[in-house]
Parts: C-alpha cells; sequence; structure tokens
C-alpha cells in the first residue's frame, strides 16, 4: 500500500462548512483505509494499493458532490509529489512559508497561457509565478488577503482547476506521509 493525500478545494472557505471526522467518514463508507485529516482545510491522507489513479479523483470529487453537495476539485498527490511541492517550488526558503504556495492542477498547464498568466500577473501585482509538475508556483509577496491573484483567475486562464496549499502546510501533510 502506499500513502497518499487527497487535497480538497473549497473545503471550510465560502460557506463550504465541513467537519474533518464527516470528511473522514465519509471516504471510509468508500472503502479507504489509513485516514487521517491534517489541517481543516480539506486535506485527507489515505493508503491505497499500488495501481493506477485513473479516475481516483473524479471518485473523491463524486462523493463530495453526492454527500456534501459541494463542488470540490480534488488532486490526489503521494508523498514524491508533494515533497517536490517544497523542493521544487523555486520561492521556498525565499519568501515566508504562509505566503509561498502551490497550486496542485488536475492538468499539467499549457505553457503558453502559463506565459500570459505570469506576464498578466506581473502587471496586477506583486506575486511571483514559476511553473511545476500539474502545478504552479506561487510566492503571494505581500500576503494573499491582499492578493487578486485567486484561484478562480488562475483557473480561468490555465483552463484547469487547482486548489492550492502554503508551503507551511505542505510540509505538515509530508510529515504525515512517512
Amino acid at each position: 500500500m502506499t500513502r497518499y493525500v487527497a487535497l480538497f478545494g473549497s473545503i471550510n472557505v465560502g460557506g463550504n462548512r465541513l467537519t474533518m471526522a464527516d470528511l473522514r467518514y465519509a471516504f471510509e463508507r468508500e472503502g479507504l483505509t489509513g485516514l487521517e485529516t491534517v489541517v481543516a482545510s480539506g486535506n485527507l491522507l489515505f493508503d491505497y494499493d499500488d495501481r493506477p489513479l485513473d479516475g481516483l479523483e473524479d471518485m473523491f470529487a463524486h462523493v463530495m458532490q453526492d454527500r456534501f453537495d459541494f463542488d470540490s476539485f480534488v488532486a490526489v498527490r503521494n508523498r514524491e509529489a508533494m515533497a517536490e511541492a517544497i523542493e521544487g517550488n523555486p520561492f521556498t526558503g525565499i519568501g515566508a512559508d504562509n505566503q509561498v504556495h502551490t497550486m496542485f492542477l488536475g492538468t499539467q498547464p499549457n505553457q503558453a497561457a502559463f506565459d500570459k498568466l505570469a506576464a498578466d500577473q506581473a502587471m496586477r501585482g506583486m506575486e511571483k509565478l514559476a511553473i511545476g509538475n500539474r502545478s504552479i508556483y506561487i510566492d503571494f509577496a505581500n500576503g494573499v488577503a491582499e492578493s487578486k491573484l485567486t484561484g478562480a483567475f488562475i483557473e480561468r486562464r490555465l483552463g484547469c482547476r487547482g486548489t492550492a496549499r502554503n508551503v507551511r502546510s505542505i510540509a505538515r501533510i509530508l510529515a504525515k506521509m512517512s
């Protein structure tokens, strides 16, 4: 069995309130094992056979819609991908851990779309952006709350959904994946 994390978007923000106990229970009913939540924002660790993950993200999203009436994007990543979200992020160690984020995406972003997003954002704000593997890295230099760079804006520009976590949260998740 391999340890994975399901990163749920839109949980405990914008009125989508959900206890982590309810989240765990919903997926226990789906037969997943080793369930553990990390931080109360929709990070669910679980064990899964070494087999293709095709459809797993869709299954998580379907359960969220069916059980909780949430339209939630879900990114599933293994330990190596979570380590890469810190080690591959060019802003880690430069910006504050709570301001440096990885946005986990459903697909690899198109380079031209990313370049346009980065160029447009350079004119709008202080954030720095870099592209990763099915992710983008963001340094919210002046703070996330003050930024006009939103997840919805990024998703529209890149043409794919995503959910972001800061370096501090990723490190906490990674520590529990060992």
